[in-house]
């Protein structure tokens, strides 16, 4: 690039560029940009989610994922990727969670026990394995109320009991709880009298603590 003080006067492409610029310029401008420069898709955010949560509850060799934290430690997880980019576009193919696993405790053994601290999906009474949100600063778990009959603690994910969300058989919230067994005793009472005219195919038991948990409708009407 030639220049007169602050005026442009030609510029050409460099044919072999130095690969350290390249990559200098690269970090630099991700750190401009930001992480949205990598390819995210909606598990790869779940996965940083899920060791976020890991990081904040357990801390130990669960590394910190937030945005500083990831690129003040590109080095350690964006290569050998970085250093094969080019150009912009390049970062794009970057797949971030596969980048991201690098970050895991794999020294300790910790890593291997990701999806049993903190599982991307619960498997509830009804057999459905439904995914977990970390994205808060509690899990989450949204579930339609008839899928939770029978289960009478709350679900805990790495020692941290989960917010459960029941939903409507029409997959609309009924109500939000952190203490299951309290809600059957105190909660569904009213929950049950507020939806079972709208919903009489489905079953509503008096005493869902117990009663047999279901995907279906009521076969008895």
């Amino acid at each position: 690039m030639e220049r007169l003080g602050a005026v442009e006067l030609a510029s050409r492409p460099l044919r072999k560029p130095d690969p350290e610029l390249v990559r200098a310029a690269l970090l630099d401008g991700l750190r401009r940009e930001g992480l949205g420069l990598l390819r995210w898709t909606r598990d790869t955010q779940g996965l940083r989610e899920r060791i976020g949560f890991l990081h904040r509850v357990l801390g130990g060799g669960w590394p910190d994922v937030t945005d500083a934290a990831l690129l003040e430690r590109a080095d350690d997880w964006l290569e050998p990727e970085l250093s094969r980019a080019r150009r912009a576009s390049d970062l794009r193919r970057i797949e971030a969670g596969q980048a991201l696993r690098r970050l895991l405790p794999w020294s300790t053994g910790e890593a291997g026990r990701l999806d049993t601290l903190a599982p991307e999906r619960f498997e509830v009474p009804s057999g459905s394995r439904v995914r977990v949100d970390y994205g808060g600063e509690q899990p989450v778990l949204a579930v339609k109320l008839q899928e939770l009959f029978g289960l009478r603690a709350t679900p805990e994910v790495a020692g941290v009991p989960v917010l459960v969300h029941l939903l409507s058989p029409a997959g609309r919230p009924a109500a939000v709880t952190a203490d299951l067994a309290s809600f059957w005793q105190e909660g569904y009472k009213a929950v049950r009298a507020e939806l079972r005219g709208r919903y009489p195919r489905h079953p509503w038991p008096e005493d869902p603590s117990t009663a047999e948990p279901t995907r279906r409708l009521n076969t008895r009407r």
